[in-house]
């Protein structure tokens, strides 16, 4: 596993980003808020990559923000990859009128645009938190995982150590838990990966639109502060840039480290391994 050269690169890159992002604030020590020089002002000694509108060091604000929103993003991953995981896991298992009743309910949530219900309920929130905006992101967005997570369901319940199980008297729920889970963790940790980086975009997208966490700083709240205060137009890009190429790493990160996971799940996908 550790021999693959894209896995290392990828772990190297999502580890730089948590340290960036949950290192950072601690050794700065800077209050994202504080006042540092004129507002707009160039990268200088005082702020390495500038200030913002109100003259806030861009560079504590980058290092929160993205804390900020890899919170926003983990908090998302787990509950949709835990929702996801309960239903398709009891819907490929039981079979059936469960299988029916719960995909049936998964295939109308996937019907209604996802971003709607997101910026209903933001909008319907008087004071979003952190932890409020990944609940809300995570309850929208599990239904896809559910449908993957049926699939390995429905392949595994038919393996041999299965059907012994059964043989031996165990429960459905004990059958679930020894004999089903533990063979789809490798594809829950994949699930994970990718649902971290849609939630830290979606954040990103639903901040754009004035319904980013409140009283906190993210990336995407960074975006709208440059958004509103028209920094493209003046020329500000340390306003707009950082954030913005935060947001790529992050996501390209993760979209990397998925792909080098699934290259070493899959043996279909190794180099010089034959797929017949």
């Amino acid at each position: 596993m550790l021999r693959s050269r894209r896995l290392a690169v990828s772990l190297a890159l999502v580890c730089g980003v948590v340290a960036f992002g949950m290192l950072g604030p601690v050794v700065s020590g800077r209050d994202p808020y504080a006042i540092v020089d004129m507002p707009f002002a160039g990268p200088s000694r005082y702020a390495w990559l500038g200030t913002d509108n109100f003259g806030r060091d861009e560079l504590t604000l980058l290092m929160h923000g993205t804390r900020t929103s890899l919170q926003i993003g983990a908090m998302a991953g787990v509950i949709s990859v835990l929702l996801g995981a309960v239903v398709g896991t009891a819907a490929g298992f039981y079979g059936g009128l469960t299988d029916e009743m719960l995909m049936g309910l998964t295939n109308v949530l996937i019907t209604i645009p996802s971003f709607v219900i997101l910026i209903l309920l933001s909008v319907a929130l008087k004071s979003r938190s952190v932890q409020a905006m990944g609940l809300i992101i995570g309850i929208t967005s599990w239904p896809w995982t559910a449908r993957a997570v049926r699939a390995q369901a429905t392949s595994l319940k038919a393996r041999e150590h299965v059907w012994v199980a059964r043989l031996s008297g165990a429960s459905g729920a004990g059958i679930i838990v020894r004999d089903i889970v533990p063979y789809m963790l490798s594809y829950l940790a994949m699930a994970f990966t990718l649902q971290l980086a849609s939630a830290v975009l979606t954040e990103a997208a639903l901040a754009m639109l004035g319904l980013g966490p409140s009283n906190s700083v993210s990336l995407g709240v960074m975006l709208q502060w440059a958004l509103l205060w028209e920094a493209v137009r003046q020329g500000v890009w340390w306003a707009f840039l950082p954030p913005t190429v935060a947001l790529a790493v992050v996501a390209f990160s993760l979209q990397l480290l998925n792909a080098s996971l699934d290259e070493v799940y899959n043996p279909r996908l190794r180099g010089g391994v034959d797929a017949s």
